[in-house]
């Protein structure tokens, strides 16, 4: 048995394949523990893993001289506590899936020669790990093309984005049949985070649909608390049969039924997209420094599975046209879906499991499937 630490932001795009990893490696018979930051508390109640530890964490600010030293001593105190945590765990390999509270437990374990893999979920290669890359052993991508990976000098092995055991158990689920007179199932969401905006326009624009197809719809909208009853009214009001929740556990098979997706383009929603095979309306989260959220959509795009809709220009009547046009064509949806399902890595977990044992030690023909 092998121990291996796992390190995470504390948000479901972070955390969410850290949870895949980590159920995969305890299957093989090694323990798993986490270091992340409070906002775990939101969405890794059920992570698997012998222990979490909370991490001091900071994003830094080189705007603001007070933001910088604070930050900085911050970071300092996390890269203590996480050696302490560290030298008592022992661990045989560490894992980082990015973001900045990823930083401090990753340099202690180089700093103890832990061997460590960086995991990148997104398109283009966030902040916190580019800053770690001199720290690790290897660097494990979810994208064949992957922005600013190319200038390390760090082996990389492509992997592709570990999805839950949830999602993997229906990813076998065929693309439900659509024609013109059966029930059009929609799934909306805005993340982890929720989005104000997504709950503000796709309301609207359903609710101006032409009433033969609206009367059709089954939507399961996840919106933030804050949203919640202003969105239910407008629904309400065009009498359009939806569930709306702040977080739905089963979302996975939700999806699976659904005959497209409206929301964010976040990295574990489009590795949870292409796995199950279903097309959808992208939104990118505006705003971004990187702009991952874009350059994930438009892998998708390229490959005909989904459709960017920049939110700037998104209203509820540009996405009511859009909407009327995808539905009234089944087959076109249908050829995205496939589109969505090339794209898929169902075996990412495996492979980035493979490589952490690897790296730890243990032989890897162990576990050939």
């Amino acid at each position: 048995m092998k121990r291996f630490m796992l390190m995470a932001g504390g948000t479901g795009g972070h955390l969410f394949p850290a949870m895949a990893l980590a159920q995969e490696l305890q299957r093989r018979g090694h323990a798993v523990e986490l270091m992340t930051d409070h906002r775990v508390d939101a969405y890794g109640g059920d992570f698997p893993a012998e222990a979490i530890h909370i991490i001091p964490s900071a994003t830094p600010s080189l705007r603001n001289p007070l933001k910088f030293v604070t930050g900085g001593l911050t970071i300092l105190r996390g890269i203590a506590v996480a050696w302490g945590k560290l030298g008592k765990s022992r661990p045989d390999c560490v894992v980082g899936f990015g973001g900045y509270p990823t930083f401090p437990p990753f340099i202690a374990a180089s700093l103890l020669g832990i061997p460590g893999i960086l995991h990148e979920q997104n398109a283009v290669m966030g902040r916190a790990n580019r800053a770690l890359v001199r720290f690790a052993d290897m660097l494990a991508l979810s994208f064949s093309k992957t922005r600013f990976a190319d200038g390390t000098a760090l082996e990389q092995v492509l992997t592709g984005n570990p999805v839950r055991d949830r999602v993997r158990a229906v990813a076998g689920e065929p693309y439900p049949a659509l024609d013109d007179d059966s029930p059009i199932r929609l799934v909306v969401f805005g993340g982890s985070q929720g989005a104000k905006a997504i709950s503000d326009i796709v309301p609207a624009a359903l609710a101006g649909l032409a009433e033969p197809l609206q009367r059709r719809l089954l939507v399961v909208q996840q919106c933030r608390a804050d949203d919640l009853d202003r969105v239910a009214e407008v629904y309400r009001q065009a009498r359009i049969n939806v569930e709306l929740a702040t977080f739905f556990a089963d979302l996975p098979e939700r999806i699976a039924r659904s005959h497209l997706v409206i929301g964010r383009s976040g990295a574990s929603t489009i590795a949870e997209l292409t796995v199950l095979g279903r097309p959808a309306i992208l939104v990118p989260l505006p705003g971004a420094i990187d702009a991952d959220q874009k350059h994930n959509a438009q892998v998708m795009a390229t490959a005909g599975a989904g459709w960017v809709l920049e939110q700037a220009t998104l209203s509820p009547q540009s996405l009511g046209t859009a909407l009327t046009q995808l539905l009234s064509e089944p087959a076109k949806l249908s050829a995205a879906a496939a589109a969505a399902r090339s794209l898929g890595q169902p075996r990412a977990v495996e492979k980035l499991a493979d490589l952490a044992e690897m790296l730890s030690g243990k032989n890897i023909l162990e576990h050939a499937r």
